[in-house]
């Protein structure tokens, strides 16, 4: 496989793990947590889906031909809880994921050194997609840490459990060396 190949790969799988993160975390959750702000500076895990998703759609309707930034989102709007059920939630959520994985099933290992815009700032595809690749974990982690915050004790962790790091080496170096690669199972389970 051709190192642009690899790299497309690599960032669908990379944005299906975090996608499958925050839906972990949102799954645990009582439908009216996810409406719960700790104080008026603070956004709920539903502003922070609602964000996700219109940067999503922004930025990746019509990628390689209009600018990220999309004259009809309304930024300041995704910070407004206007949502009322978890199904709500959960289907902007997927409206934004959609449009992601829509494009960069559309792109070609050669478009990577393309050039885009994001408010009249020129980026490679290459960049734009690595600009994303940070932002979105970092809203993902948003919503893991708020929500393991309401669940206190009830939490089911999403990665090694506390105090279990020992335990969870000693089975992964009892085996043999091996280069990660996700079967077709474990990415539909993380579609």
């Amino acid at each position: 496989m051709k190192t642009d190949e690899s790299y497309l790969e690599s960032v669908k799988k990379q944005f299906l793990y975090y996608k499958m993160l925050g839906e972990k975390a949102m799954d645990q959750l009582e439908p009216e947590q996810l409406f719960t702000a700790i104080n008026e500076d603070t956004n709920s895990i539903t502003a922070i889906v609602k964000h996700i998703s219109g940067n999503m759609l922004s930025r990746w309707t019509d990628f390689l031909t209009s600018d990220g930034e999309k004259e009809w989102r309304n930024r300041d709007a995704e910070f407004e809880n206007d949502l009322h059920s978890k199904e709500e939630v959960l289907e902007i959520w997927n409206k934004g994921w959609n449009c992601l994985e829509n494009a960069l099933e559309s792109l070609k290992p050669e478009q990577l050194s393309d050039i885009i815009y994001i408010r009249n700032e020129g980026h490679t595809v290459i960049e734009a997609i690595n600009r994303q690749l940070a932002h979105y974990p970092y809203h993902v982690g948003q919503i893991v840490f708020y929500a393991k915050q309401l669940k206190k004790s009830s939490w089911e962790s999403l990665s090694i459990p506390k105090n279990k790091s020992g335990n969870y080496n000693a089975e992964k170096f009892a085996k043999e060396k091996e280069i990660k690669n996700f079967t077709d199972d474990e990415l539909k389970r993380l579609k």
